[in-house]
């Protein structure tokens, strides 16, 4: 599996849609034949996964127990409001009005590539995020990182 790349600034039209940039439709080869899912994310801000990513992940939670509240909550907020993008013909993708307003995102968005996922944030959220960088980002690789006992040359 490959991971996506990237950070793009975008704007949304008075609709809701998104030009998805081509740095990263580049890297979307079957979004147009397949879609995409977007959903909410665990902070304020919206997710995007591959269709095959997305099956994955459902695939996953369906050999959760549940029988066990906990679990069933977690599937319930995990899922609410997830919803398929399909690029029209000028490649752009409508973004659910619902979603919109649960991660405050009016038209200035921030696409961050994580891996197998694109993160979307409002603008101003992802930049007050990205501003608090910890004083001492060695120490948090040490932390995060440093149990790996993966050798660098850094």
């Amino acid at each position: 599996m490959s991971h996506f790349l990237g950070e793009f600034d975008c704007k949304l039209d008075t609709k809701g849609r998104m030009m998805i940039p081509v740095g990263l439709k580049k890297q979307l080869p079957e979004a147009e034949k397949e879609g995409l899912v977007i959903n909410r994310g665990f902070e304020k801000h919206l997710v995007i996964y591959a269709r095959k990513e997305w099956d994955k992940i459902v695939d996953d939670l369906a050999k959760l127990n549940q029988y066990e509240k906990k679990t069933r909550e977690f599937i319930r907020y995990f899922t609410r409001g997830a919803s398929e993008l399909m690029p029209d013909a000028a490649g752009r993708v409508l973004l659910p009005k619902a979603l919109l307003e649960y991660a405050g995102i009016d038209a200035e968005v921030v696409l961050s590539c994580q891996f197998n996922k694109i993160e979307v944030w409002a603008k101003s959220a992802y930049d007050s995020q990205m501003d608090n960088e910890p004083e001492n980002f060695a120490n948090l690789a040490e932390e995060v990182m440093g149990r790996l006992g993966r050798a660098t040359n850094e």
